[in-house]
């Protein structure tokens, strides 16, 4: 997706780190801090006589940077209308730079802890900003980032994963089955819910990324942000039974509704969307199964027992998207 070198991030070293933030006019005073990820490298930055600042450093060939920018517009316009988001700094008149081979940004230090996703209040409350969101996400559309859809995040991760053989030997035929099952139910519950309208989301909206405060949350790391269904930044939010789920999704929708119209066909979509992830989430790992931090930080990966219960998993999703959506008891 981009011309830049694939460098290795055993090469990005602190002094490299260090000399990279320094080239932008940030007088460092030594202190890192990494951070949790793994698709990209972030840490904490201490700052001389200032505040802390975080930087994070992309993985090399991942985006382009008219992909990153656009990325970095998006938050800029949601920032503008007061959205509790965090944007990218400009420095230098830009929000991307580049040092050695390597493309970096620098984010202001934001604190803040987990939501409560069992409190109604704070599902509301949660519901309110994704719906302000959305509702600047769809007046217009990503022109450099993909679309989550069946291809982009079920037939092409798949298809990797069966080139690449990463499934053993003794169970590819089980696999192989069983992955077009779950993608033959994706495509049915795409078909229930019909043309669904396509808007620029937050793209993983985990409890992971939103950080929460006495004044409410933050949503930090847009990284995986592209066009999709509206729904894909609501489900993740949702735990427990079918019950409690459908209270959840009830206390979200509550205050999503008061900024913007959620299509409820999009209900029809949960499953499957939970399936593309689990079908993604596969092949993310092995695409990046290079990288000695994913070996050190995923050991459990590719091994017999991890693609049998990845078998058994979609199994049971298969089952699930042939249940009628939540909002029917």
């Amino acid at each position: 997706m981009t011309n830049t070198p694939n460098h290795s991030f055993s090469s990005l070293t602190p002094d490299a780190m260090l000399n990279a933030l320094e080239s932008i006019g940030l007088r460092c005073d030594g202190r890192l801090l990494a951070l949790n990820s793994y698709e990209n490298r972030v840490y904490q930055v201490g700052i001389e006589d200032d505040k802390p600042l975080v930087a994070k450093f992309y993985r090399p060939a991942r985006w382009s940077d008219a992909a990153i920018l656009e990325e970095h517009a998006f938050v800029q316009e949601l920032v503008e209308l007061e959205i509790p988001v965090v944007p990218a700094s400009t420095i230098a008149g830009t929000t991307l730079h580049h040092f050695d081979g390597f493309r970096f940004s620098v984010f202001a230090k934001h604190g803040g802890r987990a939501p409560e996703l069992e409190d109604r209040d704070t599902l509301e409350w949660l519901g309110r900003f994704l719906g302000r969101i959305h509702a600047v996400g769809a007046t217009k559309d990503f022109q450099h980032r993909p679309s989550l859809n069946i291809e982009t995040f079920g037939i092409e991760p798949r298809d990797f994963l069966l080139a690449n053989n990463f499934i053993p030997s003794d169970i590819d035929a089980a696999y192989r089955s069983v992955v077009q099952q779950a993608l033959d139910g994706v495509r049915h519950c795409f078909d229930r819910a019909g043309d669904v309208k396509q808007l620029r989301l937050h793209g993983d909206c985990h409890a992971g990324n939103v950080l929460w405060t006495d004044e409410g949350p933050h949503f930090v790391d847009f990284d995986d942000s592209r066009m999709g269904p509206a729904v894909q930044d609501l489900w993740m939010l949702l735990s427990g039974e079918r019950e409690d789920r459908v209270r959840q999704m009830g206390d979200v929708l509550a205050g999503y509704e008061d900024f913007c119209e959620f299509d409820a066909r999009e209900l029809h979509l949960i499953e499957a969307l939970r399936t593309l992830r689990l079908i993604h989430y596969s092949a993310w790992l092995a695409r990046r199964w290079n990288d000695i931090a994913f070996k050190q930080a995923f050991p459990w990966f590719n091994t017999q027992i991890y693609w049998q219960n990845r078998i058994l998993e979609l199994r049971e999703q298969i089952a699930l998207m042939e249940e009628p959506p939540l909002w029917q008891n």
